[in-house]
């Protein structure tokens, strides 16, 4: 455990970071598992509602610093190649 004061507060808010960034990173693997299972059952339009919600999380997770750029690029192009398999 740190003794100084500062190294007390970068503790806790390194502490807080990491759960924020969790958050992000729980909620935006959940909306892309819920595109992905709704373009397997072939819900067409069930998977251009998650759609829309994959990637509104993946640009959050992206605007936050929790993905980089290009991953969330990546994955959206790879998102939107799986709804266009949906007949």
């Amino acid at each position: 455990m740190p003794n100084i004061k500062s190294a007390i507060k970068r503790t806790r808010v390194i502490e807080t970071k990491t759960n924020r960034n969790k958050m992000i990173r729980s909620a935006y693997k959940t909306a892309v598992r819920t595109f992905i299972e709704a373009v397997e059952a072939g819900d067409k339009s069930k998977a251009e509602e998650t759609f829309k919600i994959a990637v509104k999380k993946v640009d959050q997770a992206c605007s936050k610093g929790v993905i980089k750029d290009n991953t969330a690029s990546r994955k959206k192009s790879a998102l939107a190649k799986k709804l266009n398999t949906v007949k």
